[in-house]
């Protein structure tokens, strides 16, 4: 059903006069491209890092790629073109990180295995540890590889609603309150980490700013950085990136020694690309149309029903309109609750039609997985000159290679 697709680039909100920019369009022939597949806008990759190297570069900070959210290694040679590098929360990703953003990572992790800590030295520039427990089991061989070492804290404010996103609720295991804490930061510390964000505003942030000051602004005074994590949703079209600004000039001109690190995953990727789909079968469940797609709900578009939240699909209204053709859309794999949502289209749907889903890079792509053997969807990018790259494919090595 769809195959060309223009995108309207909006110039961003004020900002001096960086982003008054003309308007472009974008033409995909989505005919060019297999699938199912994960496809990257080019220009709206450059875009999202255009602006964040502007808030980096007014606000005096360095902005880093949150690889859990954002790890398409192959736009890794423009991300370094506009970002300070990469963070990571494995071994696997630190070493992600020093191979192709070529530089070392931030790390930081719940907890590090004794066997690996070694090789991730060795990929790491900076090491947050969650508790003193792990500070106190590996800070000092840390610190003889001259890593800048911290800790994560959590200040006991968060205003994410969703609880499996939210670091601060009675039991996480996520970050060091404050009464765990003296009155001076231990040997070899010089660094604090907070991350209580998820695609949250600057205004959020300047609340989470003002717990954090109440209770660890004595220990900061003793930093070298701050690293304030992820879930600042600069990209978010909604988004005012010159309060940003100013609420990160207001905290350095209250702690001017201290380097702020913002670390960012889902605004690096946000509405870059798509994932590409097919309508497979089309029947009638008990009076509801069902349309079985070449995806799977629960296997490449995990975040849909984890958060959940209903993704938008491309020409279709996103929710039932009484007169229209209205489908519910379902994945190929057997588990009953591998679908989502129903939306309707002004012409019936066909076996064999495309369907195409909005927003599908960050956090998407990373969670990705081979249950019940579905393959995984290709890779592809277009291009900045309007032509499409497969990057790449996956068959059944990748789903063996899973197991044993």
């Amino acid at each position: 059903m769809l195959s060309w697709y223009f995108c309207k680039l909006l110039p961003a909100k004020r900002l001096g006069n960086l982003f008054h920019q003309t308007k472009s369009i974008a033409m995909i022939d989505f005919s060019k491209i297999p699938s199912p597949c994960y496809v990257l806008e080019d220009r709206l990759l450059r875009k999202n890092l255009s602006l964040l190297q502007y808030v980096q570069q007014q606000a005096g900070i360095e902005i880093i790629c949150a690889l859990k959210g954002f790890s398409m290694f192959s736009t890794f040679p423009m991300v370094r073109q506009y970002l300070a590098g990469a963070t990571a929360s494995s071994l696997n990703e630190a070493r992600l990180c020093f191979e192709e953003m070529q530089s070392k990572a931030h790390v930081y992790a719940p907890a590090y295995l004794a066997s690996e800590f070694e090789e991730l030295t060795g990929y790491a520039s900076h090491i947050t540890f969650n508790s003193l427990n792990q500070y106190q089991q590996f800070a000092e061989k840390a610190l003889a590889k001259g890593i800048s070492c911290g800790l994560r804290i959590n200040p006991q404010y968060s205003e994410v609603e969703t609880d499996m996103y939210n670091p601060c609720i009675a039991g996480s295991r996520l970050g060091i309150t404050r009464n765990q804490l003296g009155d001076t930061l231990p040997e070899g510390i010089e660094g604090l980490h907070s991350h209580t964000l998820c695609e949250n505003d600057s205004y959020t942030l300047e609340r989470t700013l003002n717990a954090i000051i109440e209770r660890f602004g004595d220990l900061l005074q003793q930093a070298k950085w701050l690293n304030l994590g992820g879930g600042h949703l600069i990209t978010r079209e909604d988004y005012e990136p010159d309060h940003l600004i100013s609420v990160l000039k207001n905290l350095k001109a209250r702690f001017p020694h201290l380097k702020v690190i913002l670390e960012p995953g889902s605004a690096v990727g946000w509405k870059t690309g798509y994932l590409t789909s097919t309508v497979l079968d089309i029947i009638d469940s008990q009076g509801i149309n069902v349309a079985i797609l070449d995806v799977s709900f629960a296997a490449h578009m995990p975040d849909t029903l984890e958060m959940p939240y209903k993704p938008r699909i491309l020409g279709a209204y996103q929710e039932p309109v009484e007169g229209k053709h209205t489908y519910r859309f379902g994945g190929m794999t057997c588990l009953a609750g591998d679908y989502y949502g129903d939306y309707s289209f002004d012409e019936p749907l066909k076996i064999g039609d495309s369907i195409v889903f909005d927003d599908m890079i960050h956090y998407t792509m990373v969670k990705t997985t081979t249950f019940n053997g579905v393959n995984l969807p290709s890779i592809g990018i277009w291009r900045e000159n309007d032509t499409f790259d497969l990057v790449k494919t996956f068959g059944y090595e990748s789903f063996k290679d899973r197991l044993s």
